[in-house]
């Protein structure tokens, strides 16, 4: 069979396209690549390291990336919130529709203005589009910025009593790759969430639980959450506007549970509890036996 000839496992259809996976390597891209290679579909994965290489600051990399793709998985790093960067998706799809994209599904996130900025330009590209968006990742907690917090023991965020529906990363990927396979779902926005909305403090008595040791939570500043993270290592400017979008979306706006998961794949989300049982068995937290340090 053509390498370029596929068979979509959902729709029993033939595929001529070719997909364009960008942030290829992070949490959600990693995830949406191995599923549509594990269908036999042709991935180009763009990052800053990929060959080409794909840099979301130099928009004299995209046309190498794009050049023979169809469609396209849109994850902007680090955040379409953040100002300024619906200009570089607005770019970025008039670019890919004159490479000769046909369908875009783009990565958002819940309760963000800049966001759905985004999210309008994507759909009226003028060419296929799909919106996946997310929750807050449960995934947080052990690949990325909350890691550290949880290997110490205390997870110490800019919020109080208000509650999430944490996503789990599989779930998001899983639908997405549903959202850039499947016809049926174009001009869609799927919005995703986990089964039930929980407090941090909440999410930290279960991460003890699966860890087995205990995690606490506790209220700071804003100014301490940076303070907090820079010390760990990450770059101000990130650590800033982290807390930027916990001031900007975590007031509730986005405790309602939707029904998104099981309606496009035939069952249940996965729950916070089943994440951190999995995440914690797969070694995410495991602290080493010397010194007290710890293996990320």
């Amino acid at each position: 069979m053509n390498e370029d000839m596929n068979e979509d496992m959902n729709t029993g259809t033939a595929s001529t396209d070719t997909y364009l996976v960008t942030g290829g390597t992070g949490r959600t891209g990693h995830r949406v690549v191995t599923r549509l290679r594990e269908r036999g579909l042709p991935v180009r994965v763009a990052s800053r390291r990929g060959i080409p290489p794909f840099d979301w600051h130099d928009s004299g990399t995209w046309p190498a990336a794009l050049e023979g793709t169809t469609v396209v998985y849109l994850c902007v790093s680090p955040d379409l919130a953040l100002p300024g960067v619906d200009d570089i998706v607005a770019e970025f799809t008039r670019v890919a529709v004159e490479s000769g994209v046909r369908r875009l599904v783009l990565l958002s996130g819940r309760g963000e203005d800049g966001a759905r900025a985004c999210e309008d330009l994507v759909r009226a590209s003028g060419i296929d589009g799909v919106v996946v968006r997310s929750s807050w990742f449960a995934q947080n907690f052990s690949e990325h910025f909350l890691l550290g917090q949880v290997l110490r023991g205390r997870v110490a965020l800019p919020v109080d009593g208000v509650r999430e529906p944490f996503v789990d990363l599989d779930d998001v990927a899983d639908v997405a790759v549903r959202a850039l396979t499947d016809p049926a779902l174009t001009g869609r926005v799927l919005e995703v969430t986990g089964p039930d909305a929980i407090g941090f403090a909440r999410a930290a008595e279960l991460l003890s639980l699966a860890i087995g040791r205990p995690v606490d939570f506790e209220t700071v500043t804003s100014a301490e959450f940076v303070a907090d993270l820079t010390g760990e290592g990450v770059p101000a400017e990130d650590a800033e506007g982290l807390a930027w979008l916990f001031a900007e979306v975590l007031d509730g706006r986005n405790e309602a549970v939707t029904d998104t998961v099981e309606e496009v794949l035939g069952r249940a989300p996965r729950t916070f509890a089943d994440y951190a049982s999995r995440a914690a068995a797969a070694g995410a937290w495991r602290l080493t036996d010397r010194e007290g340090e710890v293996a990320r």
